[in-house]
């Protein structure tokens, strides 16, 4: 038995743990890169002498995915936690508190965004609930266009964005509600009758559990326990192309024959998988659109005396080159401990590609200058290191979610195929996990 998985970043590598898990030894697993390495945007790589994730650098703490994958694969001791410290946005030339009690960004009070706003959208929030509120049920719109004409265009600006951007590198103008907040969505659909009572009730309940979670030595640690525990025949270099039906599976150039597939791969590059087999689910999934970005990392001296502080977000109504800061040694203990100080700069939103046409001297310039500017503080940096990732993350825009649902059902009948990836049911690491875990199982169940 063969079975190819195309594409290893985290969706493919866990599919093809989980597909050696369940059917043992026998098969042949064949995992087809056409990047020189695993890991598709998981990147780690030395700065400064030890290792530092150039994409990702934590996972929502409060699923359990990641944490249940380092236990099967005995590297558990890997697992550590944020400070707790809180992050600052930067907005009209000032660093500000992220507001607190918020969804995304969007506040269920005026007090929670006080400051950051002014005193005319605060008066706007408290008064929305006296507004007639028209949501028809199923229905979706861009988070932007909801939370300007309900909140103001500088809540969006200046609280939404800044989060929307580090989760989907975009922002709420290319962001659909009904797939990224989807409890708001239904707190709509139930029948709220204003956004703050619709965010109120959307938010969920208090909890002492970390909100995220990390690697210790980087997802680079995680990508390789897969990759053994897979026990996979790895083909990197290689573009897998032309996919076609045979009488008894499928056929995948230039491996050959196979009798099934996972395409782990971003949307358009399954599109093009899907072209001849299954148009319409080709076309769906073509549609869907990519951002671009790039990350910066700096060593600085240990001394440079940073904010203490997790972070730094950019409000999108500023005209800093740079939309984040990760203060990476104030928000994980364990960096704290080395003998540098590192910072991730964070550079690019949907339908801004400057950051791919930058030479590596530009983006530290960049990176160096808002910096100095967000902090006050003088930077001057020992090592650093880019990385740009083109097209790195799908755009859960408006109408996302009914869009999966018809991919789905187009591709219900293509046997012994399955789709993983993150533009599937969400962006983060463990929902790409998930989507891995959740094709490997399509396939065992055919194939048994």
């Amino acid at each position: 038995m063969r079975i190819a998985i195309v594409g290893s970043g985290i969706s493919g590598l866990t599919a093809a743990h989980r597909l050696r898990k369940t059917l043992g030894p026998t098969p042949e697993l064949l995992l087809i890169e056409q990047r020189d390495r695993i890991g598709g945007i998981l990147y780690t790589t030395p700065l400064a002498g030890d290792p530092i994730d150039l994409g990702a650098e934590a996972f929502v703490g409060r699923r359990p995915e990641i944490p249940t994958l380092m236990r099967e694969l005995g590297i558990e001791d890997q697992l550590v936690y944020p400070a707790g410290r809180r992050p600052l946005v930067w907005s009209a030339g000032s660093t500000h508190p992220l507001p607190a009690a918020t969804l995304m960004g969007i506040p269920a009070t005026a007090e929670s965004v006080s400051g950051l706003v002014d005193a005319d959208t605060l008066t706007r929030i408290s008064e929305e609930p006296n507004r007639p509120l028209t949501w028809q049920p199923g229905t979706d719109i861009s988070v932007g266009a909801l939370v300007a004409d309900r909140f103001g265009e500088q809540v969006v600006r200046r609280s939404v964005d800044p989060l929307l951007g580090g989760v989907y590198a975009g922002t709420a103008d290319s962001i659909g509600v009904r797939a990224a907040l989807p409890t708001l969505a239904a707190a709509l659909d139930a029948g709220a009758r204003s956004l703050t009572q619709a965010v109120a009730d959307a938010l969920p309940p208090p909890s002492t559990a970390p909100v995220f979670g990390g690697i210790r030595d980087g997802y680079g640690v995680l990508l390789e326990a897969l990759r053994a525990a897979a026990d996979a025949k790895v083909e990197t270099h290689t573009e897998a192309i032309n996919l076609t039906r045979t009488p008894t599976g499928w056929h995948l150039d230039p491996v050959g024959a196979v009798d099934a597939v996972i395409l782990a791969t971003p949307a358009p590059v399954t599109a093009a998988f899907l072209r001849t087999i299954a148009p319409e689910a080709a076309e769906l999934a073509g549609a869907i659109q990519l951002s671009s970005s790039a990350v910066v990392a700096l060593a600085l001296p240990r001394e440079t005396a940073l904010p203490d502080n997790s972070g730094i977000l950019v409000a999108t109504d500023e005209s800093l080159s740079a939309k984040a800061f990760t203060l990476s040694s104030r928000k994980w203990p364990h960096l704290a401990e080395r003998d540098v100080a590192l910072v991730r700069a964070s550079f690019g939103r949907f339908g801004d590609d400057t950051a791919l046409s930058r030479s590596d001297a530009e983006l530290i310039a960049a990176a160096v200058a808002d910096l100095t500017t967000v902090t006050g503080v003088e930077i001057e940096p020992v090592s650093t290191v880019v990385q740009r990732w083109p097209g790195g993350l799908p755009q859960y825009a408006p109408g996302h979610t009914d869009r999966i649902a018809e991919l789905r059902t187009a591709t219900a009948g293509l046997d012994r195929l399955a789709l993983a990836g993150s533009y599937l049911n969400g962006v983060g690491v463990p929902a790409c996990a998930a989507s891995g875990a959740a094709a490997a199982d399509r396939i065992a169940a055919q194939l048994s």
